[in-house]
């Protein structure tokens, strides 16, 4: 069902999508995007119950989603060092841009087969599991409406919602592509150390101690693949029934937070009977570049849309990250 929860000013439900939804979905956005495998994932189950233990991946820079998502490897016990390493991405839930600017409202839906009904097969058991025959199924119909290839979902179970909704997200260049080789609070085994070294990462130093960094090469490869997962993400559904484009109306990219959340807000106007909240797209912030697409014209006042705003936004964030220097933030 829909995540939601309630706003206590405004006395209305609220859907979201959670950022660790956001995160995967941008994640999978990315190996899409680099044509690659993500990291194994490894599941543990205790004879002869099958109860669920522990579930692990490799741990391993090399692989994207890893490098960029983060891991944790607790094995059960505590026979052996937790490794973990925090992503360098925060990502905030995904949310209205002001509770008045988003809803949600239920809707009937049915699983429906009654269209070819030659075809699709009705079988009716007795308490006993004894097969009834098609006469004993009519003769149970006959004086309802009631259809078996017709099954309606309760309303209350098909929540959707609509509106504006904004999210945040904020990347540590300092450990994008660096990883820690400290082993009091290991990110990484010995033996990935050594492996890292030997395809190419060399070790440098941040401000958080000691870390391996990635080769020029493999950054290159992934920056322009992050920035297109970012702009470019969608959440993904094992639902087929719906389809949204879920249009990016605005970007604003900053390295303040502040001022990026000054750039893209909401402002309630009590004048009238009810109050009403209007967005606002501000590309009058300094330091914070604004993006505006063609679909944003059409939910608030704006004079600097464009077809190419989000492949704009895409590239200043290239820019960026390139710029960083990931080879020496801490000058000897």
């Amino acid at each position: 069902g829909q995540k939601r929860y309630w706003d206590d000013q405004f006395q209305r439900w609220m859907a979201f999508s959670s950022g660790q939804q956001v995160k995967r979905s941008i994640i999978e956005h990315l190996i899409t995007r680099l044509n690659e495998q993500p990291a194994p994932v490894t599941f543990y189950f205790e004879a002869p119950t099958l109860k669920e233990k522990e579930v692990t991946t490799p741990g391993n820079p090399n692989f994207a989603d890893q490098l960029v998502g983060g891991w944790m490897i607790a094995n059960a016990g505590g026979t052996s060092r937790t490794i973990k390493r925090r992503s360098p991405l925060s990502i905030s839930a995904l949310r209205p841009i002001h509770p008045l600017l988003g809803g949600m409202h239920e809707e009937p839906i049915s699983f429906d087969r009654s269209d070819r009904p030659d075809i699709h097969k009705v079988v009716v058991k007795d308490t006993d599991g004894r097969e009834l025959s098609s006469n004993e199924i009519s003769e149970l119909l006959s004086g309802s409406d009631r259809s078996l290839r017709r099954k309606w979902i309760p309303k209350d179970k098909n929540r959707r919602t609509s509106g504006l909704f904004i999210y945040d997200v904020a990347i540590d260049l300092r450990t994008l592509f660096c990883v820690s080789v400290n082993q009091l609070e290991p990110e990484l085994t010995e033996e990935t150390i050594k492996d890292l070294k030997t395809q190419g990462w060399f070790e440098t130093r941040n401000v958080f101690g000691e870390c391996l960094v990635a080769p020029k090469e493999r950054r290159e490869k992934i920056i322009p693949a992050l920035s297109h997962a970012l702009i470019n993400w969608r959440i993904l559904t094992n639902q087929s029934r719906t389809f949204s484009p879920m249009e990016t109306l605005a970007v604003a990219i900053g390295q303040n937070a502040n001022k990026v959340t000054d750039a893209i807000r909401a402002k309630l106007n009590q004048d009238g009977e009810k109050p009403v909240a209007q967005p606002i797209v501000d590309d009058s912030i300094d330091d914070v570049n604004v993006f505006v697409s063609l679909a944003g014209a059409g939910y608030f006042v704006t004079n600097v849309e464009s077809p190419d705003a989000l492949d704009s936004a895409e590239r200043r964030l290239i820019d960026l990250i390139t710029e960083f220097d990931f080879d020496n933030q801490i000058p000897s």
